[in-house]
C-alpha cells in the first residue's frame, strides 16, 4: 500500500507539472496523507490534511468536511480539552484504498510488466482476485483513545515476535491513543516478575504475557483475572484463533487471556542437504536418528542436529515433548480423539508420568541424538540451537516458528530458502504432532477496576488479526490466527505459515505435551536437571526415569496438600 500510495503521489507531481491547465485533486492529496500516517504511525492533523491537499485553504476546509461526513475520515481528540484532533482514516477508507491498491498494482504489471502481464491475467481470474478481497486490512484506529493514566503498561518476553511488537510501537501507539510501556524479560524472568507483580498490592502492569504452561498456575494463585469477567469473549471471534492456542488459553473452562502467539515446534531441515544426500524427510524417530547420522561430519564442521539440551527449563521442555514423540504425555492423561484430554485438569485428579517403557524410550532417543549433535549441545537452548542451524553448521533443528526469522529474513544464510518444517518426528508407532508453545496475553487480578476496559480494549487490539498479521509483516513467523495464515499477503512471506495451517487441520498441532497444571513449571524443571546429568554420563536412564518421577511426584503431593 505505501509503493501505491508513493507512485500515485509521484504520479501526480508528473501530471501536474507537465499540463499548465492540470487541477490538484484535493480529495486524492489528503488520502494519500491521511494513509501514509496512518500506515507509518505518525499523527496527522487537519492542518496537515489541508496543507497538503495544494488547493485554497477554504476548497481544502469544505472538502475535508465532507469527507468527514462521508464516513472516509475519523477525527479523535488530542487533548482533554477536545479543541485539537488527529485525523485517521476509517476503516471503510482502508477497506476501499486495500482494494483500490490491488488493482492499481494489477493494471501497471498488466500494462508495463512485459512477461508479467499473462499471468497477472490468469491469476486475476484464477483466484486471486477473490483471494486478495479477503486480505486483511491494515491496523485500525480507535475512535476513542483510551484512557490510561501514564500510559499502558506491559510486561512481555523478549522473544523476536514481542520485539518486533516493541519496534511497532508508534503504530500501536496511535491505534490506542496512549503510550505505550513495556518491559521485556527472559522467559524464567518473566514468570518470577508476574509472580512479583501478583503480590504487590496494585499491578505496576496492565498486561502481561504468560507463557502457555503456566495458565493452571497463574489461574490457580489468582495472579490473572477471568477475562469472561472483563469483557465480551465473542467480540475477539475466538473461532478465528487456531484451536491448541485457543484452549491452551482456558483453565477450568474459564479463558485467562487471548492467544498473542501461537508457535508450534517444528523440525528445521535443510531440503538442499537432504536431498544432496538422497534422504527424505523424516516422520519417524528412527529416521531423524538415520538421517542425522548420514549428514553429521565433524570434520567439515556440520552437525546433524541441534536442540535444546541446557539444563533446567531448556532441557526440560525437551524431555516432555519428546515423551509426547513416543505418545505419551507427563501426566495420566486420557485418550480422546486426535490425542489427550486436558479439560479435567481443574479437578487436580492426574498423576505423573515419566517412569514408563515410553519414557525409557524417549531418554535412551535423546542419549542417541547426543552422539550426531554440536560438542557444545549441553548448554543450547532457545535460541542457541538455531543460530548455527542458521550459518549452515547443522542439518536439522528442533526450533519454535518464532524463531525462524533467524534464518528466513537472512538473505546471507545457507538455510534461506532452503529449510523444511515438519512436525516432530513419532517413536513408538505413535503419531505425528507439532507441540504448540507460545504466550496468551492477559490482566492481572490486581489490575485498579478504573484500568481494566481500557486494558482489555488494548488487549482486543494487540490480538486481532490487523495487529496480527502487522506483525508478520514486520519480522515475525507466529500467528494466533486461521485468518492471518490464509492471508494471501501472509503466504507469500514465508512457507511456514502454509505448512502449519496445514498441520493444524491435520490436527497435529497440540498443547498435551504441555499440560498446564499449577506444577508444570516445577516438573519441567525437575526433567531439565536430571535428564542432564543423564546426558552428562553421570547416572543411566532407568535411574534418570526414577529420580525424575520421585520428585515430580513429591511436588504434585506438595501442591495438594496446600
Amino acid at each position: 500500500m505505501l509503493q501505491i500510495i508513493a507512485f500515485l503521489e509521484e504520479l501526480g507531481d508528473e501530471l501536474e507539472d507537465m499540463v499548465e491547465l492540470s487541477a490538484p485533486n484535493p480529495n486524492l492529496r489528503m488520502t494519500l496523507l491521511l494513509l501514509r500516517g496512518h500506515l507509518e504511525g505518525r499523527v496527522i492533523t487537519a492542518t496537515a490534511l489541508i496543507g497538503a491537499s495544494r488547493v485554497p485553504y477554504a476548497t481544502a476546509s469544505r472538502r475535508l468536511k465532507e469527507m468527514l461526513n462521508a464516513g472516509l475520515v475519523e477525527q479523535r481528540p488530542r487533548t482533554k480539552t477536545g479543541k485539537s484532533f488527529s485525523m485517521h482514516p476509517s476503516e471503510t477508507l482502508i477497506d476501499q484504498w486495500a482494494q483500490f491498491s490491488s488493482r492499481v498494482g494489477r493494471l501497471a504489471a498488466g500494462r508495463f510488466g512485459a512477461g508479467q502481464a499473462q499471468s497477472e491475467t490468469e491469476d486475476y481470474y484464477f483466484g486471486r482476485s477473490y483471494m486478495e478481497a479477503k486480505s486483511i486490512p491494515p491496523l485500525q484506529v480507535l475512535p476513542e483513545p483510551l484512557k490510561l493514566a501514564g500510559g499502558l503498561r506491559v510486561l512481555v518476553h523478549g522473544d523476536p515476535t514481542f520485539m518486533v511488537m516493541d519496534n511497532l510501537k508508534r503504530q500501536f501507539e496511535q491505534s490506542i491513543g496512549a503510550q505505550i510501556h513495556q518491559r521485556a524479560f527472559s522467559i524464567d524472568r518473566l514468570r518470577e516478575e508476574a509472580v512479583r507483580n501478583a503480590d504487590r498490592d496494585v499491578s505496576r502492569y496492565d498486561i502481561v504475557a504468560v507463557d502457555l504452561p503456566w495458565v493452571g498456575e497463574f489461574a490457580e494463585r489468582g495472579i490473572l483475572m477471568p477475562l469472561g469477567k472483563a469483557m465480551d469473549i465473542a467480540r475477539v471471534d475466538p473461532a478465528d484463533f487456531h484451536t491448541a492456542g485457543w484452549k491452551a488459553a482456558h483453565w477450568g473452562g474459564e479463558p485467562y487471556g487471548l492467544p498473542a502467539q501461537t508457535t508450534p515446534e517444528l523440525l528445521f531441515y535443510r531440503k538442499d542437504m537432504f536431498a544432496k544426500a538422497g534422504l527424505e524427510p523424516p516422520a519417524t524417530t528412527d529416521a531423524l536418528l538415520a538421517a542425522a547420522k548420514a549428514l553429521h561430519d565433524p570434520q567439515r564442521g556440520l552437525y546433524g542436529i541441534a536442540w535444546n539440551a541446557a539444563r533446567g527449563t531448556a532441557l526440560g521442555h525437551t524431555v516432555l515433548m519428546t515423551l509426547a514423540d513416543f505418545g505419551q504425555p507427563v501426566l495420566d492423561l486420557p485418550n480422546v480423539a486426535g490425542g489427550f484430554a486436558t479439560s479435567h485438569l481443574a479437578d487436580r485428579r492426574y498423576s505423573v508420568t515419566i517412569d514408563t517403557k515410553a519414557g525409557l524410550l524417549a531418554a535412551e532417543f535423546l542419549l542417541e541424538l547426543l552422539e550426531y549433535s554440536p560438542p557444545d549441545i549441553l548448554s543450547m537452548s532457545w535460541y542457541e540451537r538455531v543460530r548455527p542451524y542458521a550459518a549452515g553448521r547443522i542439518a536439522m533443528a528442533y526450533g519454535y516458528t518464532l524463531l525462524a526469522p533467524y534464518f528466513e529474513l537472512d538473505e546471507d544464510s545457507p538455510a534461506n530458502g532452503q529449510t523444511g518444517y515438519l512436525p516432530h518426528p513419532a517413536g513408538n508407532s505413535a503419531s505425528q504432532i507439532a507441540p504448540v508453545g507460545g504466550y496468551i496475553m492477559g490482566i492481572p487480578a490486581n489490575l485498579p477496576l478504573e484500568r481494566v476496559s481500557a486494558a482489555v480494549e488494548a488487549l482486543r487490539v494487540f490480538t486481532s488479526p490487523e495487529a496480527q498479521k502487522l506483525y508478520v509483516q514486520n519480522g515475525s513467523r507466529t500467528n494466533a490466527r486461521y485468518s492471518v495464515g490464509a492471508d494471501p499477503d501472509v503466504r507469500r512471506l514465508s512457507p511456514i505459515f502454509e505448512a502449519v495451517d496445514a498441520m493444524s487441520w491435520r490436527d497435529e498441532l497440540q498443547f498435551w505435551p504441555r499440560p498446564p497444571v499449577p506444577e508444570i513449571s516445577e516438573i519441567i524443571q525437575i526433567c531439565g536437571e536430571e535428564f542432564h546429568d543423564m546426558l552428562r554420563g553421570l547416572i543411566d536412564p532407568s535411574e534418570t526415569l526414577r529420580r525424575a518421577q520421585e520428585r515430580a511426584d513429591a511436588v504434585v503431593k506438595k501442591h495438594r496438600s496446600k
